[in-house]
């Protein structure tokens, strides 16, 4: 299965939720750019891609759950999903561990241990600045504390600050 044929499953799972559609595609399309600017191997592009596409996969059963997607909630509830999901993907084991632990942890900012961590972390951040309408002031403290990648940096700056 292409990422291509897991965004049209992602949105089919969607349910008709615009919002979730738009916030994955978005920050699909960001950690794309970000990982082919800073040159990743095919294999952890391929990771975070996927990774980009499914990261918010437990929002919607945490909203019914819990009655919010906090990151915490997601982080719990997101490796049974992920597994579900990457089933009858072709994608091989180690590579699913790997997008499962990342899915898992996106809303960690500490013990990032690989590029495909950090800028799905950017990614995220990007999306999730606007559409929280975050203030300058949190910007550009996650500027200075974990944003890490030039392309991440340089598209932080040119967007909001």
């Amino acid at each position: 299965m292409t990422v291509n044929d897991m965004i049209c499953k992602m949105i089919a799972q969607a349910g008709g939720n615009k919002h979730d559609i738009a916030h994955f595609l978005k920050v699909y399309t960001y950690a794309r750019l970000i990982g082919e600017k800073e040159q990743l191997d095919v294999r952890m592009q391929e990771t975070l891609e996927i990774t980009a596409v499914i990261h918010d996969i437990a929002c919607p059963l945490c909203r019914e759950k819990y009655g919010n997607a906090s990151g915490k909630h997601q982080e719990q509830e997101s490796a049974p999903l992920v597994e579900a999901f990457l089933e009858d993907t072709g994608v091989d084991e180690a590579m699913k561990e790997r997008i499962s632990y990342l899915v898992c942890h996106h809303h960690t900012y500490e013990d990032v241990d690989g590029m495909d961590y950090q800028i799905l972390l950017e990614a995220d951040f990007l999306v999730n600045a606007d559409e929280s309408q975050m203030s300058e002031a949190a910007i550009r403290h996650a500027r200075e504390t974990f944003f890490k990648t030039r392309t991440g940096t340089e598209l932080l700056d040119s967007i909001f600050l």
